[in-house]
């Protein structure tokens, strides 16, 4: 789902009454300097955030704001590319793409 740490402390907050959105924002930055969660920078003031730290690519709809993990196999090493054709090391790469959603677009035919 791709939540904001916002959302994470709205449903744990239901079964740990006493829990503070500090705690929320130290165990988040655990699992990402142990590589359990990646930060996605979407652009927005409120940072998302991915358990699935496979190497995957993203689709931003610019309606409803939604970010869906794109099932791209086949999909060349860029990484590797960039790495093999110039003077560059690349330690990682993102490519995000950007649109309208399925469910959006459905709803924009109504």
């Amino acid at each position: 789902s791709h939540p904001t740490a916002s959302w994470v402390y709205d449903e744990l907050k239901k079964d740990f009454s006493n829990l503070s959105m500090g705690t929320v924002y130290r165990n988040i930055n655990i699992l990402i300097d142990q590589d359990l969660v990646r930060k996605i920078e979407s652009g927005s003031s409120f940072d998302r955030f991915d358990a699935n730290t496979n190497i995957h690519y993203h689709f931003f709809c610019r309606q409803c704001k939604a970010i869906y993990d794109l099932p791209l196999s086949g999909m060349p090493d860029l990484k590797m590319l960039v790495n093999k054709h110039t003077d560059f090391h690349t330690d990682f790469l993102r490519l995000d793409f950007y649109g309208i959603c399925p469910i959006c677009l459905e709803i924009n035919k109504a």
